[in-house]
């Protein structure tokens, strides 16, 4: 097919619903025979405008990179986000119902004002039960906040040691002994507060108080070319083994993937993922019936949505088997911008829905707002179905 003739086709099938692939180029670099494309069908969501509800929008000024929190009553939603690129105030709102709704910006602490990353947000409990949420806001030195009573009173953000990162942490995960790990990583300007920018490395910190102090960091992923970045964690159904999904930032490879057998204390090599799941901050979440519905900006060197922000359907096993490409995947939505949108959040509410926010440039010459949409999974595989 002529390419004037593909794009053309492009244009019609987004506007009922869905996207062809885009190809399956191979990456050619000696010992890489990972696809620059994808096989797997695309849906769109995109113009469903229905599934969206604004989280906070101001005119004139940038909002972005949001993390959100489901609390125990499984329908209160927090959300924090900063003021700028990463860089400016933290500001944060709550839905009680769900994310159909959202309140005025909340009350927070005024040294939240002096955040210089991305804040991100996640509920831990110690050895005793004690639950608490905490929020680290990243650079040098990487510091957090926490909240003994799900997010009326925070703390003022404190160093948590004397290291620093970029958007720390990245992802938390709670291990088997009870213990928190948390991820983040480093090009070597902020690890110890004076360096200069080089090779990337991913890092690890532990916490054995329910999240209330950390330990020095450790690395635990790095490659000789590619800038492994911003990982994004998921545990096998078993719950034995831990996946790292990592975002490359030198934009020559695809994203990768690493694994851990023993709780995170050691990891396999880094190994190169198809290109249906190559993009930015990948956040995942299990569905009722088992499969895998995984966020992230689509920055996959060949596809009809690089630059926007998108979902990825499969089963952990397609990640465990490098030739496998999942399911299918899903435009949440069209970003007006080549790439700058999507860290996302995702939540499942116990009727299945799941509620994916982020921010994005949803209108063109606008600054970036946060955006939920929400989606049951039938409602995609029915899209799935009809294209057959």
């Amino acid at each position: 097919m002529k390419r004037f003739d593909f794009l053309q086709l492009t244009t019609l099938l987004a506007g009922a619903g869905y996207l062809p692939f885009l190809g399956n180029e191979v990456n050619k670099r000696p010992g890489i025979e990972q696809p620059r494309g994808y096989n797997i069908p695309l849906i769109d969501l995109a113009g469903e405008t229905d599934r969206q509800v604004i989280v906070d929008r101001e005119e004139g000024q940038y909002l972005g990179h949001p993390t959100t929190v489901l609390l125990d009553d499984r329908k209160t939603i927090l959300a924090v986000y900063p003021k700028g690129h990463g860089n400016g105030p933290i500001v944060m709102k709550k839905s009680i119902d769900g994310g159909l709704s959202w309140s005025d910006r909340l009350s927070v602490p005024k040294n939240w004002s002096t955040s210089r990353e991305v804040p991100t947000i996640y509920p831990v409990v110690d050895s005793e039960g004690n639950k608490r949420l905490i929020m680290f806001s990243g650079l040098y030195p990487i510091r957090m906040a926490v909240s003994g009573d799900e997010g009326d009173i925070w703390s003022p953000l404190e160093p948590i040691g004397d290291f620093g990162g970029i958007v720390a942490m990245s992802d938390l995960i709670r291990l088997k002994d009870g213990s928190h790990m948390a991820f983040f990583h480093d090009d070597g300007r902020f690890i110890d507060g004076e360096g200069e920018p080089g090779q990337f490395y991913v890092y690890k910190t532990r916490s054995m108080d329910g999240g209330l102090s950390w330990t020095d960091p450790v690395v635990v992923a790095t490659h000789p070319e590619a800038d492994l970045c911003e990982p994004g964690l998921l545990r096998s159904p078993d719950g034995n083994q831990i996946a790292m999904l990592l975002r490359e930032n030198s934009r020559r490879f695809n994203s990768f993937v690493i694994f851990s057998d023993d709780e995170g204390t050691t990891w396999s090599d880094p190994v190169e993922l198809p290109g249906a799941l190559t993009g930015d901050r990948h956040q995942a979440v299990y569905t009722h019936d088992g499969r895998l519905f995984i966020s992230f900006r689509d920055m996959t060197h060949v596809s009809p949505t690089r630059g926007d922000w998108v979902g990825w359907v499969g089963r952990y096993e397609d990640i465990l088997n490098p030739r496998r490409e999942g399911q299918y995947r899903v435009r949440l939505m069209d970003n007006k911008h080549d790439w700058d949108c999507a860290y996302p959040a995702l939540e499942l509410l116990p009727d299945g829905t799941i509620v994916a926010t982020t921010y994005g440039h949803w209108e063109k010459e606008k600054e970036p707002y946060i955006v939920s949409v929400r989606f049951k999974m039938h409602e995609l595989d029915s899209k799935f179905q009809q294209l057959d």
